[in-house]
Parts: structure tokens; C-alpha cells; sequence
């Protein structure tokens, strides 16, 4: 068969791929709130005062760091199940989309984890002391006024992991995930390897709409929470 090509692939592939594109968007949403969640988790231990959970929490970031998103992928795949099994626990008919949400969750804890703990750390700390010298409690301090700071100083960094998040998720279609890119992989296969580079442009489209949304989406939240910013420091 003749391979040439064909811009209509292009178009007709597209309806047939954002349907998917919710199953991708799901795994990232869900990756994101445990990942952040433990983010936070790992960020105290590192800015608090115990040795032994600064090492651990530092450990951790230096491992998930270390380590490529799709050899974490497959030892969460192959791994919870194998550990589970011994224990007489059957796993292996979970949805795939478990493992690709921890995986990434994993992930994205590592990198939330030092997001959070340097954007903390860029307040200056006679802020918090001149809060409370006026009156307010500690954690009052914190909530109204070293908090919204750091939220301001975590934005761009934090839109930037999740940017990598769902470039990276595009792996999960390698433990058999139909996703956008596992829907992008079916169709190719459907036409017998034929017009490949066209499914991979529409795909490509679709990611470079979804990441200009996603940026432009930040750098809005981070000119409106900056004004908010001025007002705190002013005050």
C-alpha cells in the first residue's frame, strides 16, 4: 500500500481522539490533588526541625527525581500487584488507571514537594514576626499572611509540573491505557501502521491547545493573585 500524505487524517482524527482526552485530563486531576497533598506532607518534613524526616523527605525527592517517569510507571504496574499477591491479595484486574494516578502522584509529590518548600522559604521571615506582634495567633499568621505570599511565589513553578505531569502521562498507554494517547496508538493500528505522522500531528494539536490553556490559564491566576500580594505587603 502506497503511504502518502494526507491532511484529512489529521482532521478526521481529531473528533475521534478528544473523547479520550477526559480519561487523560482525570488521571492528571487525580495526580495532581494526591501528589500536591503529599507535596505538603514532604515540604514540612523537609522545613521542620526533625534531622531524620528532613533525610527522608530529601531521600525521597532525590529517588523520584533519579528516577524516568516510565520505569516508575512499570515498577508501580508490575510491582504493587507482585508485592500484593503475596500477601494473598489479587490486583491484577484493577483498573490501569490505579497505577498510572499513583505513579504520578508519586511524581509530582517529589517535584510539589520542593515548589512548596522554596516558595516558603522566599518569605521573609520578619513578616511572620510583625504579624504576630500585632496581635495575630500563629496560625492566623500563616493562613492570612505567609500562605497567599507563597501561593503567589508557587504558581508559575507549579503550572510548570503540571505541564511535565501531562506530557508525561502520555506514557500511561505503555501498561495498556486508553487515553488520548492510547486512543491515538488503536487508531493507528486500525490503519495498519498507515498515515501514522498524521494521528501523531492531531495529537500533537491537541497538547498544544491543552498547554497554551493551561499556561495562559496561570499566568492569569498569577496577575490576579500578585495584585492581591501588593495589598499584603503594603498593609
Amino acid at each position: 500500500m502506497e503511504k502518502y500524505f494526507d491532511v484529512s487524517y489529521i482532521v478526521e482524527s481529531v473528533p475521534m481522539l478528544i473523547p479520550f482526552l477526559k480519561v487523560t485530563l482525570m488521571v492528571a486531576g487525580l495526580s495532581v490533588i494526591f501528589g500536591t497533598i503529599l507535596g505538603f506532607i514532604l515540604a514540612a518534613m523537609k522545613i521542620g526541625n526533625s534531622k531524620i524526616a528532613k533525610k527522608i523527605a530529601n531521600g525521597y525527592t532525590t529517588i523520584l527525581r533519579c528516577t524516568p517517569s516510565i520505569v516508575l510507571l512499570f515498577l508501580t504496574y508490575y510491582g504493587i500487584p507482585a508485592i500484593a499477591d503475596n500477601f494473598g491479595v489479587n490486583l491484577n484486574d484493577i483498573d490501569k488507571a490505579l497505577f498510572v494516578v499513583i505513579t504520578f502522584s508519586l511524581q509530582f509529590a517529589a517535584a510539589m514537594s520542593e515548589v512548596i518548600r522554596t516558595s516558603y522559604e522566599s518569605i521573609d521571615r520578619g513578616q511572620f514576626e510583625a504579624a504576630v506582634s500585632v496581635g495575630l495567633s500563629n496560625t492566623q499568621a500563616y493562613w492570612r499572611i505567609i500562605l497567599p505570599q507563597a501561593f503567589v511565589v508557587a504558581l508559575p513553578n507549579f503550572g510548570n509540573s503540571l505541564l511535565e505531569l501531562m506530557k508525561e502521562g502520555a506514557l500511561a498507554y505503555t501498561i495498556g491505557l486508553i487515553d488520548i494517547m492510547g486512543k491515538a496508538e488503536l487508531i493507528i493500528a486500525g490503519n495498519y501502521n498507515t498515515h501514522a505522522l498524521e494521528i501523531y500531528l492531531a495529537l500533537a494539536v491537541i497538547y498544544w491547545i491543552l498547554s497554551i490553556a493551561i499556561e495562559q490559564l496561570f499566568l492569569k491566576l498569577e496577575k490576579v493573585f500578585s495584585k492581591g500580594k501588593q495589598v499584603i505587603t503594603t498593609t
